[in-house]
């Protein structure tokens, strides 16, 4: 069960702000679809909303529907959201200064969504600007993106166990923005892949299929061609998937090595296509065991049309401690150690 540490006074309420009340503009990690209000709907992994404020308390409300929320006043968790409903907790006595409040969405939603309804300062409070940082990453990738079962202490788990030790925001991910002082958004999704997903599952519907969608588990809304978000670094994770069982009867792919060719030339195009409309950005591709020497290929290919552009980023000796052999809290820290010694290599994160 996830521990609950109340440092401060919850209130849980389904009534209105009160008029008195001011709305926080938050900063906002990931992609959402805007609701009235300052509200907003969201489904991928580790999206995140911050607030900043002065007073001695701030409501926070969100509808966690099915997924797991931690909700954290000045860099410490206060309480985590696990059940479907609107919640309104005010945190009080909360001292003199600048505040920053913050809930972070930790499990995974295939399907579904959850909702973020704001943040809210009272009398003798008052809003300030959110919350930016210099440099934004984005993280492209599978279950080991998006912290599978990361909380858990043996391989084997239920359904159940799987979903609620799911963390996000444990991952590499995170874990690298904040040694880069970065804000993020992570588009993963468990068991995709480049071409092929785990088993030959969903056929036709891998991560770069699911790329331009605002919520994972929904065809449409798609993200805007104008929206904003420009990140100076993209870092992809996808292959273990495509390669983790053998090709079976009746899949696209007549054996392993037009699965492999297959994988090279997809992975190549969704590089490019990434390139032309984020020119400013740099990639990391995340090289495992099983599809380094693709990878390699695939920063060869991609580097001779634009030099520099991609860096492969070899990531092995994982203990899999985690559910379903997926990587432990301790690989996650390891492989944001690989991915931070690849990036402070790139003229925007070598003097930070």
């Amino acid at each position: 069960m996830r521990s609950l540490l109340l440092a401060a006074v919850a209130v849980l309420a389904l009534s209105s702000p009160a008029p008195a009340q001011t709305a926080l503009t938050p900063n906002i990690g990931g992609r959402v679809v805007p609701l009235p209000n300052g509200a907003a709907e969201f489904g991928w992994p580790g999206v995140y909303f911050e607030g900043r404020f002065t007073g001695p308390s701030v409501e926070v409300s969100a509808d966690p529907q099915a997924e797991h929320l931690a909700i954290s006043i000045d860099g410490q968790v206060r309480t985590e959201l696990a059940k479907p409903g609107v919640a309104r907790l005010t945190f009080k006595d909360l001292g003199p200064g600048e505040h920053v409040v913050r809930v972070d969405k930790l499990t995974e939603s295939q399907s579904g969504s959850a909702q973020f309804l704001g943040f809210f300062v009272g009398a003798g409070g008052q809003a300030l600007p959110p919350a930016s940082r210099p440099r934004r990453i984005e993280f492209i990738g599978d279950s080991h993106t998006v912290g599978y079962g990361v909380r858990a202490t043996k391989r084997s788990c239920t359904q159940a166990e799987i979903h609620d030790l799911t963390d996000t925001s444990l991952t590499f991910g995170p874990i690298l923005s904040r040694r880069l002082d970065a804000d993020y958004r992570i588009v993963a999704f468990s068991g995709r892949g480049v071409v092929r997903n785990y088993g030959g599952s969903s056929p036709g519907q891998p991560l770069p299929v699911l790329y331009s969608r605002l919520i994972p588990g929904q065809a449409a809304p798609a993200v805007d061609p104008a929206d904003p978000w420009r990140p100076d670094l993209i870092v992809i994770g996808l292959g273990t998937n495509d390669f983790s069982t053998p090709v079976a009867p009746g899949e696209a792919w007549a054996d392993e090595a037009a699965l492999h060719a297959d994988y090279r030339k997809t992975y190549a195009g969704f590089i490019r296509d990434l390139a032309r409309r984020q020119p400013q950005a740099r990639f990391l591709l995340i090289a495992g065991d099983s599809f380094a020497a693709d990878v390699e290929q695939v920063v060869q290919a991609v580097d001779a049309e634009t030099p520099g552009l991609a860096t492969p980023v070899r990531i092995t000796g994982m203990d899999l401690g985690a559910c379903d052999w997926h990587p432990s809290i301790a690989d996650q820290t390891m492989m944001a150690d690989r991915l931070e010694a690849a990036a402070r290599t790139l003229p925007v994160f070598s003097t930070h």
